[in-house]
C-alpha cells in the first residue's frame, strides 16, 4: 500500500513540475515572439513582455517549491490557476467576438497577474511535513 501512495504522489509532483515548465515555455513564447504575438493578440509588445517575465517567476517559483510545499497546496492553487485562465480566456473570446480590441488584453493581463499571485501563494504557503 506504500508503494500506491508513494506513486500517487510521484505523479502530482511530476504533473506540478510539468505545470511549472509549461509557464516558462509560455513565458519564452511570449517574450521572443512579443511583437508579432502583441498584433495577433491586439495588446502592446509591453505586455506581452511583462506577461512573459510573470509567467517565468511564475513557474520557476513552482519548479523550486515543488519539494517544499505539499501537493495538496499544489492541486488547489494550479486548480484555481487553470480556473481563472479558462474564464479570462472565455471572457476575451467573447469580447473579441463582439468586436471589442481588449480581449486579448483581458486575458494577457491574467497572464501577467495569476503567475505572480500563484507564486506569492505558494512561497508563502506552509512547508510541507518532513515526517514520512
Amino acid at each position: 500500500m506504500t508503494q500506491v501512495v508513494a506513486r500517487r504522489v510521484s505523479r502530482q509532483r511530476v504533473g506540478a513540475i510539468a505545470d511549472g515548465v509549461f509557464k516558462v515555455l509560455l513565458a519564452a513564447v511570449c517574450i521572443a515572439g512579443a511583437a508579432p504575438l502583441g498584433r495577433l493578440l491586439g495588446t502592446p509588445a509591453w505586455l506581452m513582455v511583462v506577461s512573459g517575465v510573470a509567467l517565468l517567476i511564475g513557474g520557476g517559483v513552482g519548479i523550486g517549491y515543488v519539494r517544499s510545499r505539499p501537493m495538496r497546496t499544489y492541486t488547489r492553487l494550479m486548480v484555481a490557476y487553470d480556473s481563472g485562465w479558462v474564464l479570462a480566456a472565455l471572457a476575451g473570446l467573447v469580447m473579441a467576438r463582439q468586436g471589442s480590441g481588449a480581449g486579448g488584453e483581458v486575458w494577457m493581463g491574467y497572464q501577467t497577474a495569476a503567475p505572480l499571485a500563484f507564486a506569492a501563494l505558494l512561497i508563502t504557503a506552509a512547508p510541507a511535513s518532513t515526517r514520512r
